[in-house]
């Protein structure tokens, strides 16, 4: 889970206590010819995105006929990892960046094929393989209210030297982190920013509007980046890795799977937009409806279903 992400501790500690047994639904579609063996456990971390993912790559695999187990809303990386070198866990849409930085604790290119390829030499020892990346990403994106930008001039990061005084609001641990305000600070080199902590995005959202807060990090699939009211600021110096999602898929299952089950992942990743999945998070979070329902529906009109 990206660090940007809100994480309680209390529920991290009791999907752990309860181990990896939470799980989607199944598929309402009748079903495809069986291509039988075991289930292909697949997974996600705890946040929309991923678990709209994980539905996409699920039933996309059930609808050509592989049996599929669902075991979604797992937490942070620090939680699903173990499970996935182990083999408990046999497929989680991930996303290259954060998976570099955060699951193995290495500097990212910063370039999304380059990612690729030193995500695939990372994991390679841990018996995981990774199949095509998408277009689609959700990366840390920094937005500010649409009519102080224009009256500034603001544009990109870089422009924000332009005022008299920054405030960033954002989580705690933004405040440490090279891909959030520590950037602001030694890559920038923002002298007239400032961080305030806001554990939780609403509340920053609040901040923004008020006027308290000049800045906030957003996720890029957040409906926020799509609203006029906001300015998504251009990461000119590159502080932020690129983040591609990426299905990260034990390699026995690649191997006893074979081409037709690869062919069936790339097919879905090669539909996955960015502007896409920030529309299927919007039905999610803000229209309520069941991450399954939103996968299905989009595999349909991708003709994938």
């Amino acid at each position: 889970m990206r660090w940007t992400r809100n994480i309680r501790v209390a529920a991290l500690l009791a999907t752990a206590a309860l181990g990896l047994t939470a799980c989607g639904g199944g598929s309402d579609q009748p079903a495809a010819p069986s291509k039988g063996g075991a289930p292909i456990v697949v997974a996600s971390f705890n946040f929309t995105d991923s678990q709209i993912l994980a539905e996409i790559y699920a039933s996309a695999l059930e609808a050509k006929g592989y049996p599929v187990t669902r075991k979604l809303n797992l937490g942070s990386r620090e939680l699903v990892y173990p499970s996935l070198k182990s083999g408990e866990l046999q497929f989680l849409p991930e996303y290259q960046g954060a998976a570099i930085t955060t699951g193995f604790g290495k500097e990212a290119t910063k370039d999304a094929k380059a990612e690729h390829d030193q995500l695939e030499k990372l994991f390679a020892p841990e018996g995981v393989g990774l199949l095509n990346y998408a277009a689609a990403e959700d990366k840390n994106t920094y937005i500010m209210k649409a009519d102080v930008a224009k009256s500034k001039g603001i544009a990109s990061i870089s422009d924000l030297k332009k005022l008299d005084k920054v405030v960033m609001a954002g989580p705690p641990e933004c405040e440490k982190r090279l891909p959030c305000f520590q950037g602001f600070k030694d890559v920038y080199k923002l002298t007239n920013a400032t961080f305030q902590t806001v554990q939780e995005a609403g509340p920053r959202v609040q901040q923004l509007n008020s006027g308290a807060v000049t800045v906030i990090p957003v996720d890029s699939v957040s409906p926020l980046v799509g609203d006029s009211q906001y300015v998504a600021l251009k990461d000119d110096l590159t502080i932020v890795p690129t983040e591609n999602v990426v299905p990260a898929v034990n390699k026995k299952v690649l191997d006893e799977r074979g081409t037709d089950f690869a062919n069936v992942v790339n097919a879905v990743s090669a539909k996955l937009t960015t502007d896409g999945m920030r529309e299927l998070n919007k039905r999610v979070d803000a229209d309520g409806e069941p991450a399954a329902d939103v996968a299905k529906d989009w595999l349909k009109q991708q003709g994938l279903g």
